[in-house]
């Protein structure tokens, strides 16, 4: 019996080849990272001491690098216990539940139908390519170099030109036996309401757009004459092409990527193709409409958390507040998005031609998480300087986050954007307060890490669409950070304390990496030096803004000119409240999980008590409030 290819990865889709191989093998605990479908076990098919078997979820392949021996599902059955292959598809389809098909003349005439017409398209990819090389394609070919796509990525790519002819392509498949019928189900010609077809794409370069298999289904084009009202032009849908269920690069990304890799989502074909000749083989494409439910589907079978890329124009923000709201309800513990706003003016193929695949880089390393640009959404340019309007941001909050699926997803939201509200609404009332007794000047005190958690970042804060200043830099952290970077002898004594701190300020964190980078290095810095190592790795104006905090604040013991020993009990103090803080907000919130998933008064009274901890950590705090002045030392700052 043939199975069709679709309920072949029906099955795939469903069923994560560990679920298949971890029946015959046994993963090892310490190699093994089941949350990104990673496992690795001793090879079932040679005998080993040592795990080299490797089966990968995001893939749905297995491969020894021991004996080589490598394949799906199917393949797994078929080597190892001998089955042949319906026998392989039976057992797989029974562990899936999904239902064996009967067997359907038509269905299997489709299937025929389908494979012929790959073989056209194959046919097309290839007459795009060679016309590409030709006379007719020297345009196409500067336009290119221009663009700096060299030939190798050309013919990776395998991109090609349709000639300014009508009928070109039409009497290339003619000579080659291809039927007109077979054409038009291809949508390589046009054939409705005129009286003889002629070719669709016509002075375009082309772009062969892949199955998950690697077999080229459709085409887009981009014109070549700025005449053309439609600048880029896809393959209408056929049986083999429907643009709601297809990447761009998809299979070529999904092979490419990497255990500790995220795919990344960008906006266009150029965008992919110069993403992949800057080392970023990883990259897909929607073709040329917002993503869709199975196009999402497609990238969280690749990744947990995939990279979206958007301009940092208005259209851009807008599209990635429309992502955000379609992935919502069907995020899961692990399964989420992050998003990149690229520079206003930029995308991601003009970035990495212009600045280099190390500025890509840095973006990638400042992206937003889905949690927060569903705040920017709800919260930019909006004024909440009445009851009324606080109440109605938290109403459409409360009914965004109620669309989530996943139960314990959604209670983490809804208590992450109850918590943003809080703190967003209590940093505007202490701004209005300023200058009457609120400050803070514990070392690292709470109150600027309650505004910690503004609605935008730097980067977004420049944007099109928002002006308004970037997250507030918490105190404690800057302190702790800065203590470290003036006083080499905490560094060296508490280096591996250091170098495991949960940092919750993404820049704060970047510095802390520089400045361990910089001493694993062996570089100098002194407290006159690290400024120079700050700079040459491109956080000295992270440094400057934290001394500045620091001085602000008047923590003393961790500037340059404080003592070892003031500066090493005021380190201790703040790095214990640091850690206990993160400790005790984590217990609150699994204690807070556990009541609202199961309401007995165990979980309750389990509940006050870390309520309790965490008022004495506070009160603990505030009675080292004022150590820099009351103390008796000349604050230096």
């Amino acid at each position: 019996m043939r199975f069709s290819d679709s309920f072949l990865d029906e099955i795939r889709a469903r069923l994560p080849i560990s679920a298949v191989v971890g029946t015959r093998v046994t993963w090892d605990k310490k190699k093994t990272n089941a949350s990104r479908g990673d496992y690795w076990a001793c090879c079932p098919f040679h005998g080993e001491k040592t795990p080299s078997f490797h089966a990968d979820d995001r893939r749905g392949r297995y491969h020894c690098f021991g004996c080589g021996v490598s394949g799906d599902h199917f393949r797994f059955l078929t080597e190892l216990d001998g089955l042949n292959f319906p026998e392989a598809v039976e057992r797989v389809a029974d562990q899936a539940g999904v239902p064996m098909p009967a067997r359907d003349p038509q269905a299997e005439r489709r299937e025929k139908e389908k494979a012929s017409l790959t073989e056209v398209m194959e046919l097309a990819t290839a007459f795009f390519q060679e016309r590409l090389q030709s006379s007719d394609g020297a345009k196409a070919r500067a336009y290119l170099r221009d663009r700096g796509i060299t030939s190798v990525t050309q013919q990776t790519f395998r991109l090609g030109y349709a000639p300014d002819n009508r009928n070109a392509l039409k009497e290339h498949l003619a000579s080659k036996g291809i039927e007109k019928a077979q054409m038009e189900a291809c949508g390589l010609t046009v054939f409705e309401n005129v009286p003889v077809s002629y070719d669709r794409f016509r002075d375009r370069i082309m772009f062969p757009i892949e199955d998950s298999r690697g077999r080229v289904i459709a085409f887009g084009g981009r014109a070549m004459s700025a005449d053309i009202p439609a600048k880029y032009l896809n393959s209408p849908e056929t049986e083999l092409f429907h643009k709601s269920n297809v990447l761009y690069n998809f299979a070529r990304a999904r092979k490419t990527l990497g255990r500790d890799e995220t795919v990344i989502v960008a906006e266009g074909y150029m965008d992919v193709i110069g993403l992949a000749q800057a080392g970023f083989e990883h990259g897909v494409a929607p073709l040329g409409t917002a993503l869709t439910e199975n196009q999402l589907e497609l990238l969280w079978r690749m990744t947990k958390e995939p990279l979206l890329c958007f301009d940092g124009d208005q259209a851009g923000l807008r599209a990635a507040f429309r992502a955000a709201e379609l992935a919502l309800p069907s995020i899961a513990p692990g399964r989420s998005l992050r998003f990149v706003i690229m520079p206003e003016g930029k995308d991601p193929d003009d970035l990495v031609r212009d600045s280099g695949a190390e500025a890509f880089q840095e973006l990638i390393g400042e992206a937003r998480s889905l949690a927060d640009m569903l705040w920017l959404r709800e919260t930019s340019g909006g004024v909440f300087d009445t009851p009324e309007r606080r109440a109605d941001l938290e109403q459409r909050l409360r009914k965004l986050t109620s669309t989530i699926r996943d139960e314990s997803v959604r209670f983490h939201y809804s208590q992450d954007m109850r918590e943003r509200a809080q703190a967003f609404f209590g940093t505007r009332r202490d701004n209005r307060g300023q200058g009457k007794g609120n400050d803070n000047r514990s070392f690292g005190g709470r109150g600027q890490q309650a505004a910690g958690r503004l609605p935008v970042s730097d980067r977004l804060a420049h944007s099109a669409l928002v002006r308004s200043a970037g997250p507030v830099m918490p105190l404690r952290e800057a302190t702790i950070v800065v203590a470290l970077a003036n006083h080499p002898a905490l560094l060296d004594a508490y280096f591996d304390q250091a170098a495991s701190l949960d940092l919750e300020h993404p820049d704060l964190g970047k510095l802390l990496a520089a400045l361990l980078d910089i001493v694993a290095r062996g570089e100098p810095h002194g407290p006159g030096e690290v400024a120079a190592g700050f700079e040459a790795r491109g956080q000295a104006e992270v440094w400057e803004r934290a001394v500045g905090l620091v001085k602000s604040a008047h923590q003393w013991p961790a500037l340059a000119d404080a003592t070892l020993e003031d500066a090493r009990e005021a380190f201790v103090q703040a790095l214990h409240l640091h850690r206990s803080s993160g400790s005790l907000h984590k217990e609150l919130k699994a204690a807070e999980v556990a009541l609202a998933t199961d309401p007995t008064e165990e979980n309750y009274r389990r509940l006050v008590e870390i309520q309790a901890h965490i008022r004495e950590a506070q009160s603990t705090e505030a009675l080292i409030e004022g150590f820099g002045v009351t103390s008796g030392r000349v604050a230096r700052g």
